[in-house]
């Protein structure tokens, strides 16, 4: 579903925390075969992403009144949050040689997004039109290639999928068959957002079916409370974090707006506060929370901790071998989720933090 702000609306950050910015011109990280130098070194993740880049068709406004076209799509979002966080990023989508599809891969190569072989092989670019709601909300209406390239999974560490490729045939089919593999190679850390689009999805039993086999297949899985509210209709907040970790998650988040975020492992339950920011809009909101969230759990540490629970677990939450689950780390991951995604709501766009923004550098 839309993905509202994680921080509140019309207010200003304390002068106690540091302020976020919402000047697009900031400063560039690292070039990408910096990048890939520190991922084969293991400083930072290799990273994978899997699903639809487009264009998003804007609507007039005070500095653009015949509109906007500005590259998007929730996977795509993602895997330029990640990196522009440092990490090496790969995106399989399907994009077409033609103007718009341009205006995508100089979206990527500028903040270093690598796209896998046969990305470019689309007929047209697709495309999804935003209309505003008077809370700077966004909805959408798209144009959609649904097919996806087949990636290499050959020194990833981490995969992530999410919203209308992960579901829709034939790139779903595609994202299924990759989640399985990676998941019986084993060591790396795959995660999902649902991110729901309930208009072209179609029918809620069987998405729902769909959602739930890829959220057994992730270890990290993230959801908008309106995503939940669509999904199942009859839980409360709490019972859906539930049942994703019963069918195997063992990282499951929800945000929530401007009334923060919520978080379970099999263990306990987690909860973080939303930044106090004023809200230019939402778009790209839930990408900056999930590429904020992979950033702070794809340390070598956390990523064990996260992908102990492959060989079996205990009904206690403990692994097999006997070693309880370490999650200590879970609310400094959620806060830095939470920071990701209200600097990006504080300027136009999907327009995600850099390390300097973020505190990371």
């Amino acid at each position: 579903m839309n993905e509202r702000a994680a921080p509140t609306e019309d207010t200003q950050n304390d002068a106690k925390h540091d302020p976020i910015s919402a000047d697009p011109d900031h400063a560039r990280a690292g070039t990408a075969d910096a990048r890939m130098n520190d991922a084969a070194d293991g400083k930072l993740a290799s990273v994978l992403v899997i699903g639809e880049a487009l264009v998003d068709l804007l609507p007039g406004d005070a500095h653009a009144p015949e509109g906007r076209a500005l590259p998007g799509g929730s996977p795509m979002n993602v895997a330029v949050g990640l990196a522009r966080l440092g990490h090496r990023s790969q995106l399989a989508a399907r994009l077409a040689d033609d103007e718009l599809g341009g205006l995508v891969i100089a979206h990527l190569a500028e903040s270093g997004v690598e796209l896998v072989d046969g990305a470019l092989d689309g007929q047209r670019t697709s495309t999804a039109r935003a209309t505003l709601d008077e809370n700077s909300s966004a909805s959408y209406e798209f144009d959609l290639d649904f097919s996806l390239p087949t990636p290499d999974l050959t020194g990833i560490d981490v995969l992530h999928t999410g919203s209308i490729g992960a579901v829709v045939d034939p790139g779903g089919a595609v994202v299924r068959a990759v989640f399985a593999e990676a998941r019986n190679r084993g060591g790396i850390l795959t995660s999902y957002d649902p991110n729901v689009r309930a208009a072209i999805m179609g029918e809620r039993e069987a998405v729902v079916g769909r959602v739930e086999a890829l959220v057994a297949l992730s270890h990290v899985v993230k959801l908008s409370d309106e995503d939940a509210a669509w999904l199942y209709p009859q839980l409360s907040p709490s019972e859906v974090l539930l049942r994703f970790t019963e069918l195997g998650a063992r990282l499951a988040l929800m945000t929530r707006g401007r009334d923060g975020a919520l978080a379970r492992t099999a263990e306990r339950a987690f909860a973080v506060p939303a930044p106090s920011v004023r809200v230019v809009d939402t778009v790209g909101a839930g990408d900056a929370f999930m590429s904020g969230l992979l950033h702070a759990v794809s340390t070598p540490s956390i990523r064990r901790a996260l992908l102990g629970g492959d060989a079996g677990s205990t009904a206690d939450g403990s692994t097999l071998d006997g070693s309880a689950f370490d999650d200590s780390w879970v609310d400094a991951a959620l806060a830095t989720a939470a920071r990701s995604a209200a600097i990006t709501v504080a300027r136009a766009g999907a327009n995600p933090p850099w390390p300097e923004e973020l505190g990371t550098a």
